[in-house]
């Protein structure tokens, strides 16, 4: 059977609906498993049920981790939170590590693994940390703005055979401070960290580019969802 990869939903708070990017779920069934979108819960037991049934967890991009997670007070309208998914998001990750499940963040993805796991981020990049760097382009999405910097050695690396990587970028906020659960595998040009590992896990990646906007176009996108889905063998 194809493994099962359960995706953090979407949220929309203005018509307080749960919602999909195709990109995510496509780049998943193409590597070769299939994906299903996790109900917007907070109830533990569904969730650690939930996550017991999958083989992967993919940590999806969307609004502002909460800077409560990191012990910090948000920036006023700068910072556009959803706590109910903060909460549910740290109650799913916390399983999946239990339970040695592969896990997957990108976007938001990279911010709530850095935050839940003891990191800090930066809440607006153009505020805190001003650069040059094109961090939040406009459409075309899966079109590359700007490179990263990848560490030789890293499982990255290994994986995409390049110590340099054009990526896209769609964010304001970022890694600031690297959780000492995990490993940097690439930065960017101007120092902001674009992908980190849990190297005691057998895979716990995130990137802060958007892989599932240009896996239709790129074959090193394709080969992250791969790299992913592998690891569940």
């Amino acid at each position: 059977m194809k493994p099962l990869v359960g995706v953090m939903p979407l949220w929309d708070e203005e018509r307080n609906s749960i919602w999909m990017l195709p990109g995510y779920m496509d780049g998943i069934a193409q590597a070769g498993a299939t994906p299903f979108i996790f109900p917007f819960s907070c109830d533990r037991k569904e969730l650690a049920r939930l996550v017991r049934m999958c083989d992967g967890i993919l940590f999806t991009g969307g609004q502002d981790v909460s800077p409560e997670l990191y012990r910090e007070a948000p920036m006023g309208s700068l910072v556009s939170c959803c706590k109910k998914r903060d909460e549910m998001e740290t109650i799913v990750l916390r399983e999946a590590l239990e339970n040695e499940k592969s896990v997957l963040g990108i976007c938001r993805g990279i911010q709530l693994i850095n935050a839940a796991l003891g990191g800090t981020l930066y809440q607006d990049i153009p505020t805190q940390c001003p650069s040059e760097i094109r961090h939040h382009q406009k459409p075309p999405y899966h079109v590359p703005v700007h490179s990263v910097k990848i560490a030789a050695g890293s499982p990255l690396y290994d994986c995409l055979q390049v110590g340099e990587l054009q990526v896209n970028s769609y964010h304001h906020q970022a890694v600031k401070t690297v959780s000492p659960a995990l490993t940097v595998m690439a930065v960017s040009p101007d120092g902001i960290v674009e992908a980190v590992y849990k190297p005691d896990q057998r895979f716990v990646w995130a990137v802060q580019w958007h892989p599932e906007f240009s896996c239709q176009t790129d074959a090193d996108s394709r080969k992250i969802f791969h790299a992913f889905i592998k690891s569940m063998e």
